[in-house]
């Protein structure tokens, strides 16, 4: 509790100057994650998640640290905007792409064809971009072929995310057949991201039984993905030398580094630490990124209302992905209207202290969509505050 207390001083002594929302990203704990995810990485280079950043600054500031090499973006658009504005020359995009316009610029451009490889698992993907440009026109585009991660224990029943329809080794070799054969690409990696490991927490606050549930799924998914990507790789490598098979994320560097058959690993989530990590066991982030609402009336003894606040991340809905009250302690929402568009009123022991004026500091549940809500964050570093912009400050608003 003495802890967030200081955080509390110094985040409100930071930003004295400045009007609400203001988001912030603490530098002192930011740096002290990437230094942790490097560190449970074993050696393995980590790709940024650029989805769970979308900073720029703070792109360039951690791919400047050792251990951490690439992008994995999330759009070609944005895959394009960090290469030409030199943030790297390594970027993967981990999403098929079938934005013509985009595809046209990166066949244009035999700098931008060389950085960036995007993700296919259907050969269709491919007669997309020969439909924008022909084999014979362009530099050759490099591509990364994904495999599903998730878990088929039995039967239909499939635990983790719906990505690739590509799940077994057979799969696996028989496109990559098909995709070391077509005139004007060339296959360089694979990527196979675990969700149901590394985005689900094992240990979710509250539900002990659920969180038993979790390990039990996870202890078993595991050890058949390590056997399964192992297969895939060498079903792949029969056909292409690859250069880099990408797994994992925040919730699993430990675990995904320690497969032999991945080369690098993912992380994004882990240097903001969002409220969704808080439900891990293995690792927790220290929460780095923050924002702030002024209260703005006081409709009973016990509530005080702050302007805004509605912020809800992507997912299932439900209470996890709203954002958490967490400075002062001792806040939490009222169900009957939980974190608003234009007010949020909160009660708790702490919301009898607060007068109008007074600021609460929230985390957001995922890491990246904060930056979706403001323009600017501002790097704190002990007690002062340097702004810098987000995409959306910088005019872009790549899923938007």
């Amino acid at each position: 509790m003495a802890e967030r207390t200081a955080l509390q001083n110094r985040l409100d002594r930071a930003t004295s100057g400045l009007e609400t929302p203001v988001a912030v990203v603490d530098l002192a704990a930011f740096d002290a994650n990437a230094a942790a995810l490097s560190a449970r990485s074993a050696g393995k280079p980590i790709r940024v998640a650029s989805k769970s950043v979308r900073v720029r600054a703070l792109l360039e500031r951690v791919l400047a640290r050792p251990g951490w090499s690439g992008v994995l973006a999330y759009t070609l658009p944005e895959a394009i905007w960090l290469v030409r504005n030199g943030v790297t020359d390594d970027v993967l995009v981990a999403y098929p792409c079938v934005d013509r316009t985009a595809i046209a610029e990166l066949a244009a451009d035999p700098q931008l064809a060389a950085a960036i490889a995007i993700m296919v698992d259907d050969p269709a993907h491919l007669d997309l971009v020969d439909a924008v440009v022909a084999p014979d026109r362009r530099p050759e585009v490099r591509i990364c072929m994904e495999l599903d991660a998730a878990w088929r224990p039995a039967g239909p029943l499939h635990l983790g995310v719906r990505r690739s329809p590509v799940h077994s080794a057979a799969q696996a070799g028989a496109l990559a057949a098909r995709l070391v054969k077509r005139q004007g690409f060339q296959l360089v990696g694979m990527m196979s991201y675990e969700a149901q490991i590394a985005g689900l927490g094992d240990a979710p606050p509250g539900q002990a039984l659920l969180g038993r549930g979790i390990r039990m799924m996870q202890s078993r998914s595991m050890p058949e993905l390590l056997r399964r990507r192992m297969a895939a790789v060498r079903a792949v490598r029969e056909h292409v030398d690859l250069e880099f098979v990408n797994g994992g994320g925040t919730g699993s560097v430990a675990a995904t580094a320690a497969d032999p058959a991945v080369t690098e690993i993912a992380a994004g989530s882990g240097l903001l630490g969002p409220t969704l990590f808080d439900g891990y066991r293995s690792w927790r982030p220290t929460p780095a990124a923050f924002f702030a609402l002024s209260v703005v009336r006081r409709p009973s003894p016990k509530i005080a209302t702050v302007l805004g606040g509605g912020w809800i991340a992507s997912g299932p809905t439900g209470p996890s992905r709203q954002p958490t009250p967490w400075l002062p302690a001792g806040l939490s929402f009222r169900g009957e209207e939980g974190a608003g568009e234009v007010q949020t009123p909160l009660t708790g022991a702490a919301a009898g202290n607060l007068r109008p004026g007074d600021r609460v500091w929230f985390r957001h549940a995922k890491a990246g969509e904060l930056c979706e809500h403001v323009n600017e964050v501002h790097l704190v570093d002990g007690d002062t505050a340097a702004p810098t912009p987000t995409y959306r400050g910088e005019g872009y608003a790549f899923l938007g």
